[in-house]
């Protein structure tokens, strides 16, 4: 029998989709268990993955039998499975149609160098190695926005690739509101950060019992071992080759109890929503999370407003006392909580805390901009970052691994992704508030060390969607609006003034 033309689409996504997961296991290995030397062989793998994925999606039969099923299913994507991956598909087909594949192959062989260029550059402290594979980033960078075209500012067009349907003046308003009530806010607590203490956190605690701890609080939130594991990187992240296999990674720091914890349930809370897709979209272009800011709406919903209750450490602190009794004698649930809550301006994104952490992705967020507009040079990047860090944070690196460096993100040419973080950051407060409504006894379940429902309440309103609605439609159907940085404004008001006692 003649296959219809959703049966061969669908195929075709199938591939695709076996092709990014085999793409994604090789960058997990590569950040893991690769060895050095393996470096430039690995950066051909990739590229060939990247090229041929890119050739099945530009393929014009694609367009073919998109046009064609246009026709055939005029559904609402909210209720009609096919009309949301048509719409899914049909976008990421218009948009890869507009890269050539000689530039997909380009990307992935630049990444992988400056990959390696910026280990090398962090270990020397010296941000020389990183400075022409960077250069080179950002040229492709350049090229891939003007191929992806855009109505305002080029940015735009690599903003879309992680938040669809986001703008880069929408981000900077927000960005803007935010920075009016988190600087004040920052300058009321800067004047009482004693009346805080963390220096419990600040000891030397073991390794491998960290390791165990980090373990012990991904099972308790519900992520799924027989369906994912965790590893060590030096920059910790999630990837997913299919909601059955999650990969979580999570770095320790021997004199710093917070890293690895905080590391850890962050990345859990990005794996709970790949395990939590439904599995009909496995293989699919619904079989992934919508966008950046939804992802990071969960990992910073385990991170903060679970990992940094009152709640969780009523659960919690029992069990970081067994593994360091000789270090936390004493310690109650209520001096964790606020030791783990102190503000304090720091140099280091992944250890700022809730007040602070939206100023370093200003930084990052206006620095991307100028790069890609051309406004700013690779030369002049380590300069700029060490000034704009001055004057957000009050705060001038010591070397460059403090300061440019110190992200990933960059030597993978993941230009318009910094912003998810704190558009995540927002979300993951009008979330937890809606699920807080409908779960009157969460609080009190997490004390207890109950987090499955929460995570079930994440896995029907967030999770299992994958792709099947926009962002901003699925925040809506979640929590009754759209983006509003309110919340997440009140959030901090009160919680810290009452930390505070401001």
């Amino acid at each position: 029998m003649e296959k219809g033309p959703l049966q061969r689409l669908q195929e075709i996504a199938a591939e695709i989709a076996d092709l990014h997961s085999a793409a994604a296991l090789l960058a997990w290995d590569e950040q893991v268990y690769m060895p050095k030397a393996g470096a430039p062989a690995r950066a051909q793998q990739a590229a060939t993955l990247r090229r041929l994925a890119h050739e099945k999606l530009t393929d014009p039969q694609v367009g073919e039998l998109l046009e064609q099923l246009a026709a055939e299913h005029r559904g609402d994507p909210a209720t009609d499975a096919v009309a949301a991956m048509l719409r899914v598909m049909n976008r990421k087909y218009h948009q890869a149609t507009r890269v050539p594949a000689a530039l997909v192959a380009a990307e992935a062989k630049a990444a992988s160098a400056a990959y390696h260029a910026w280990l090398q550059a962090r270990e020397e402290k010296n941000f020389g190695p990183f400075r022409e594979p960077l250069a080179e980033v950002v040229k492709i960078q350049v090229e891939k926005a003007e191929a992806l075209g855009y109505e305002d500012a080029r940015y735009d067009a690599l903003l879309d690739l992680y938040e669809p349907e986001m703008r880069t003046a929408e981000v900077a308003a927000v960005f803007a509101r935010l920075k009016d009530f988190l600087v004040p806010m920052l300058g009321r607590l800067s004047e009482v950060l004693d009346r805080v203490d963390d220096g419990i956190l600040y000891q030397e605690f073991d390794e491998d019992r960290q390791w165990a701890l980090t373990l012990e609080a991904c099972r308790a939130i519900g992520f799924d071992f027989d369906r994912g594991r965790q590893d060590r990187s030096v920059h910790p992240f999630t990837t997913a080759c299919d909601m059955d296999d999650v990969r979580i990674t999570t770095r320790i720091n021997r004199g710093f109890l917070g890293s690895g914890l905080f590391a850890s349930l962050h990345e859990a809370g990005h794996g709970l929503y790949e395990q939590g897709i439904d599995p009909a979209f496995r293989r699919s272009p619904l079989g992934s999370p919508i966008s950046l800011g939804i992802h990071e709406s969960q990992s910073r919903l385990y991170e903060n407003l679970v990992g940094r209750s009152r709640a969780f450490w009523q659960f919690f602190m029992p069990k970081a006392a067994a593994a360091f009794p000789a270090r936390l004698e004493g310690v109650t649930a209520e001096d964790m909580y606020r030791a783990v809550n102190k503000v304090a301006p720091s140099l280091i994104r992944v250890e700022a805390d809730e007040v602070t952490y939206p100023l370093h992705i200003m930084v990052r967020f206006e620095l991307e901009q100028a790069l890609i507009q051309g406004d700013l040079t690779v030369d002049d990047l380590p300069g700029a970052f060490d000034d704009a860090m001055e004057a957000y944070l009050g705060l001038r690196p010591a070397n460059s691994v403090e300061g440019v460096l110190q992200d990933i993100h960059w030597s993978g040419g993941y230009f318009g992704y910094f912003p998810t973080y704190t558009l995540g950051t927002l979300m993951s407060v009008q979330i937890f508030e809606a699920a807080r409504r409908d779960l009157p006894h969460l609080a009190a379940d997490m004390a207890s060390g109950r987090f499955i429902p929460l995570r079930e309440w994440l896995r029907e309103h967030i999770h299992r969607h994958g792709s099947r609605f926009m962002p901003q439609e699925l925040l809506q159907r979640a929590t009754g609006s759209r983006l509003d940085p309110q919340p997440f404004i009140n959030y901090v008001e009160e919680k810290y003034s009452e930390l505070y006692g401001l």
